[in-house]
Parts: C-alpha cells; structure tokens; sequence
C-alpha cells in the first residue's frame, strides 16, 4: 500500500467497503495521485436499426464483453471505463451528429464502431476535426486508411483490398474468370469493385455484368433476370447484411444456385442464419471463425476462452461481429494503459505497430503507416447444414492469408495515405 497515497475523504469513502469487499474481488476505482476520479467515457456508433442490425449487435456485444472486462481488473488508471452507445441509423449525416454530440455533449474521449462504409468515412472526418481518436471497428472501405485516412483513425475489420485479394485468386481457380457482380452501390461496394478488378487484370479476366443496388434493396428480381444473358462462370456477390440474405434468398428462388457458381468477399454468419439451407452454398471470405483451428490457434487459451464466455452470457457462439468489438476496445483501452494517458495523439502512437495476440490465430498489429490492422484473412467453404452436434457450424475453412500477402505494401500506401499528426 505503500506505493499508493490516499487523502482522508478517499480513505473514509473507500473504507466502506470493508475487509470482505477487498476479499471479493470489488474494483473500488480509487485513482492514483494525481489522477482524475471520473469515469473514462467511450462513444460508440452503430447502426442499431436496418439492413445491419444483426451485426451491429453482435459488434455491440463485443465492446461490451471487452469494457467488463477491464473493469473487472479496476478499469484503466484507476478509472471505470463507461459506454454511451447511438444509434447511426446507416446514414452519414445522422452519424456526424451523433459524434459531435458524444464528444461535445457526452465528453466521450474516444469514438468506436460503425458498420457502413459511408458511415465510417463520415464518422472519421468529423472525429478528426474535433480532434478524437476514432476506432472503425466494421467499415471496411479501403478508403478509411487508404486516401481518406487521419492519425487519429484505426480500423480493426479487414480492409476492401484484403478482401478481394484473399477470395479473387481462390474463387478464380474454382470457377473461372467471367464474374457477374451484385454490388451495394456506396462507398464498401465501389472499394470491392476496384479491388475485384485488380485480380482480374493480373489474371486476364472480365467483368461481364456489374448491377449497382441501393443499400437496403428488398427485391433483387430487376438484377437476378439479366445473369443468364451474362453467362458468368461465377455470381459474385458484394452486398451485405440483410441485402445478402434477401439477394441469396431470390437467387435460390429463381434457380440460379442451381446453374451458376456463387462466391464473395466476405460472408459473416449473420447473414448465414437467415437462408434456408439450400441456399448456403459457395466460397466466401471470412474475417475471424469460433470454429476452426485456423483461425483460432491451436492452444490459444483466449480465444476458447472468448467463444466459451460469448455462449454462456448470449446463449450462442460468437460471430466475426464480435470479435471486431472486443479487440477494438481492448487494443483502445491497452493503449490507453501504456500511455498512462486518454490524450488522443499519446494514445495513437501507443497504438502503432504494437504487436500482440488475442483472440485469433498468430500476432497482429495496428500498422504505422495506415493505421489498418494487420491480422490473417480467411476462405471458407459453406455447409449449408452445419455439422453433427453443432447446426450453426457453417464455415469449413479452406484456405489463411497473412495480411502482408493481401494488403497494399507499406510503399503503395505513402503514396495515398498522409496521416498528418498535429
């Protein structure tokens, strides 16, 4: 005790909690010398209504399972850590604002989150004027930490590029070369696009159909009706959330699974569990798995533990959702810890080309240059029934990328990423 110095007041109001409070493991909060008592407030923005609902819950979920933890262990400095949530509502403007009114209103320290691309492009620049740092946990538009990028924006979630490059080579040999698109036509499907066209120009393939459709599009039948004029050797289908549901829902309805190849970028199980089973077919990308070996790491005590505790509070395994909120916040708050600081430019740097392991397989880190994180990216193929014993068991892995292999070189980057520190 000798290294702590208490002042009367503390002693008395922390003296209620007794011997056996101590003994249970109470976080009592009491700040070092010098430090402020209140709370670390964290802001964070999801789009809890509409097409990305289920992911956002499950990001949400994450955040949640990260910040108990730390409080758990007496927060950070000696301070709670607290959560203001809102909802984005997947529309940019609405996003600014909420920002603006967690920093200025609700004196958040940091900004995390976001599902949209758009919406995690327009939450960066507003958080860069007001000079917070922001956490994109699930916007994976290249942009974010490509020419749009600032020094105080990290995104967790794979970036466009990394998605394309990891699945356009392996959906390439399974299939062929003619790919007919379905893209969600804002800021994450225009990255796709780019990204899918790059693999085609390095293998000598075409594009021979590309349906731009409005995020939150329920009838897909206008798109669908032109594939067979096409004749793709491959369906390749960019939109997400409860876009992809209702799009692989009318394909099988239309027959089209039954004649053509169908694949992606990424899949994430929330989308998965609303289509019958004859319409869970493909190779897709994956982002993280509570499954597999490959994805967890052989031994990995944290990231048994993480799948084992996400059952037991949620009463079902966690999705790569998940996962984005609990290493979001737990890299925040580490930073945070390091820097024995919430000061935005101290906590970024504490956050820079750290490496460490969590809930995945192998190491990771934030990269110094983009600030993108650089963790292993995934093929899975689908089974559309699950497994014996386990029916939400639907990736069957085939194939780990290492982020150096798919992502942009640091040289690539400097050439459209200025970070410009104050």
């Amino acid at each position: 005790m000798a290294k702590n110095a208490f002042d009367r007041r503390t002693f008395v109001k922390g003296a209620g909690l007794g011997v056996a409070g101590l003994a249970m493991g109470v976080p009592a909060f009491i700040p070092r010398l010098g430090e402020a008592a209140d709370t670390i407030k964290l802001g964070l923005l999801e789009p809890y209504t509409g097409v990305y609902a289920g992911p956002a819950e499950n990001e949400t979920r994450g955040f949640d399972m990260a910040i108990d933890m730390w409080n758990k262990r007496g927060g950070v400095m000696g301070r709670k850590i607290e959560i203001v949530k809102e909802d984005e509502q997947n529309d940019p403007g609405v996003a600014a604002q909420k920002a603006r009114k967690l920093v200025n209103q609700d004196k958040v320290v940091a900004l995390m989150g976001t599902v949209s691309s758009g919406v995690s492009l327009s939450v960066s620049g507003v958080s860069n004027s007001l000079g917070t740092l922001f956490m994109d946990s699930g916007g994976h538009s290249d942009d974010v930490t490509g020419k749009s990028c600032h020094w105080n924006v990290f995104r967790t979630c794979h970036s466009t590029w990394m998605e394309t490059h990891t699945t356009g080579y392996t959906l390439a040999k399974h299939f062929g070369k003619k790919w007919f698109l379905i893209t969600p036509d804002y800021a994450y499907g225009h990255s796709l696009e780019t990204g899918f066209k790059d693999v085609l120009a390095r293998i000598g393939g075409t594009i021979v159909g590309n349906e731009l459709t409005p995020l939150g599009t329920t009838d897909f039948s206008s798109y669908l009706t032109k594939i067979d004029a096409a004749k793709p050797d491959l369906i390749l289908v960019l939109v997400q959330g409860d876009d992809y549901t209702n799009c692989l829902k009318q394909m099988n309805q239309f027959g089209l699974l039954k004649k053509y190849a169908v694949g992606g970028p990424q899949v994430e199980l929330e989308s998965l569990y609303g289509l019958p089973a004859e319409a869970r077919q493909g190779y897709w990308g994956i982002e993280w798995y509570y499954k597999s070996e490959l994805t967890l790491g052989k031994g990995n005590a944290a990231a048994h533990q993480f799948v084992a505790d996400t059952i037991k509070r949620y009463g079902k395994p966690p999705t790569a959702r998940n996962c984005f909120g609990y290493v979001t916040a737990d890299r925040l708050l580490t930073a945070m810890r390091d820097a024995k600081s919430v000061d935005p430019a101290k906590v970024a740097r504490a956050i820079e080309n750290v490496h460490f392991t969590s809930i995945f397989n192998g190491s990771a880190y934030y990269r110094k240059e983009d600030h993108q994180l650089m963790w292993p990216m995934w093929v899975a193929k689908i089974r559309p029934s699950g497994t014996p014993g386990d029916p939400l068991d639907l990736f069957d892995v085939t194939d780990i990328q290492a982020a150096e292999a798919v992502e942009q070189t640091i040289a690539q980057k400097e050439l459209v990423c200025k970070l410009g520190y104050p």
